[in-house]
This record gives structure tokens, C-alpha cells and sequence, in this order.
């Protein structure tokens, strides 16, 4: 199937490791240009070195989001760099700088982070003739997960902003739509930490989906670029759930 990418440029937050690598992977395939920042500038060297074996223009660099002004310069420095933006997909997250509990950490990066996109993207986006926003979201925003804390509140949160954006932007001709993963577990990942402390855990989730295991980044990177890409161009303000049945409810 033609996703109808080749020649697209993707702007990927928090994007070395993970979900956000695994998407970036995906996408440099597809034949987009991308752009990507992360903490870590061996990591950022490491992905641009593999993202430019694909051919098509890569741009990233350690950046933090720290601060909100700087965010949105580095956003259309990006933007500059890669020519436009057709997809912009906020993925750097309080859980994966190990702050979720930190109700002011994950409100900058998960909520604040997501508005400031929104604000320096726009007019790039409305630009394009196949504008896509993707917000990631969590299956702790729509059950009862752990604990209560500023991870699972926040990302719901989330959700209803990413819906309320779809019917804002919708008239501009921008799609905005949330994926929400279920445990995923990856190397360096917060589940596999957990796998190393507290193994109960870790098989006690595990046996909670239908398939008795946790998923991958790259099963969830698949659906973050077919539901950003033009092949769902009929598609927004969903909330895309990706857990291998871990969630119970039944919702219409």
C-alpha cells in the first residue's frame, strides 16, 4: 500500500530511542525528510547517521525542552531546515525523561509542549496540502493505571485538546489525531527497567493482553505514520488505541 509519504516532511519530537526512533525509522523509509531532537547528542548522531542511509534529508540535534520560547525558535529552525512541515508529531514526554510523577516537568513537556507546536507550526502546516498532527497520548489516560499521578492526568488531558484542535483546525485543512500505546517494551525503556526491579510486575502486565506479551515500538510506529500519513486522509480527531487488548472498557 502506497501511504502517499515520499517526499513529506516530518518534524518528530524526542525521537533516538523508542517509539519516536521507531516512527522516524518508518518514515525516513517512506521516503519523507525528518527532523528530530533528543537529549542525548551521541543518540541524535547515532539516529541522523542511520536516518541518512534512506536518502532523504535528515536534520536533528540535542536540544532539551526546557524552555518554551526556545522550543518554538528550535521548532522553525526545523521547520527551515527540512523546507516546510506536513507532519508534526509531539512525542517527547515526561515518561520518557523519567519525570511523570512531576506535575510542573510533565506539564511543560506533555501539555505546554503540544500548544507550542501547534503555535509556531501553523502556518507550515496550513501550508501543506496534507497536513497531519499526532499527539501521543497513553492507555493511562483512559483507565485507572498505577498510581495517581501527573502522567495519567495530563495525557488525558491531551486527548480532549487534540480533539478540540481537529475541529479548530479542520477548516486549514490539518488532521489532528492522538495514538494512545498500551505497555511497550523496548531496550532502555521504562518497562524494561521495571522487567529488571520488579519482574512480578512486568509478567503481570504482560499477562493482561490478549496476546500475553508486551508490544513494540515498531507495531506502534506503524500505526503513527498510516494515521498520520495521506492514505487517512479522512481521518481526525481520534484517539487511536494501540495495547494488544490491555484496555477493557467498551467505548461508541
Amino acid at each position: 500500500m502506497d501511504l502517499g509519504l515520499k517526499g513529506k516532511k516530518v518534524i518528530l519530537t524526542g525521537g533516538s530511542r523508542g517509539l519516536g526512533r521507531a516512527a522516524l525509522d518508518l518514515f525516513a523509509q517512506e521516503g519523507c525528510d525528518v527532523a528530530f531532537f533528543s537529549r542525548s547528542a551521541d543518540q541524535v548522531a547515532e539516529t541522523v547517521a542511520a536516518l541518512q542511509q534512506h536518502g532523504g534529508k535528515v536534520f536533528g540535534e540535542a536540544f532539551s525542552l526546557d524552555d518554551l520560547d526556545a522550543y518554538r525558535a528550535w521548532l522553525v529552525k526545523a521547520a527551515g531546515e527540512l523546507g516546510g512541515v506536513d507532519i508534526f508529531v509531539h512525542n517527547v514526554s515526561a515518561s520518557g525523561a523519567g519525570v511523570g510523577s512531576d506535575w510542573n516537568a510533565t506539564l511543560q513537556l506533555d501539555i505546554m509542549g503540544a500548544v507550542a507546536g501547534f503555535e509556531a507550526l501553523d502556518p507550515y502546516l496550513e501550508a501543506s496540502d496534507a497536513a497531519s498532527v499526532i499527539l501521543m497520548s497513553s492507555t493511562a489516560a483512559l483507565e485507572t493505571f498505577l498510581s495517581a499521578n501527573a502522567f495519567n492526568a495530563l495525557k488525558a488531558a491531551l486527548i480532549t485538546y487534540a480533539k478540540q484542535q481537529s475541529q479548530a483546525l479542520g477548516a486549514k485543512g490539518i488532521r489532528v489525531n492522538t495514538v494512545s500505546p498500551g505497555p511497550i517494551s523496548f531496550p532502555g525503556g521504562n518497562w524494561e527497567k521495571i522487567r529488571g526491579v520488579r519482574p512480578e510486575l512486568y509478567d503481570a502486565t504482560a499477562a493482561k493482553m490478549v496476546g500475553n506479551r508486551f508490544g513494540t515500538a515498531e507495531e506502534v510506529a506503524r500505526s503513527i505514520v498510516f494515521l498520520a500519513s495521506p492514505a487517512s486522509s479522512h481521518t481526525t480527531g481520534i484517539n487511536l488505541v494501540v495495547d494488544g487488548g490491555y484496555t477493557k472498557r467498551v467505548q461508541f
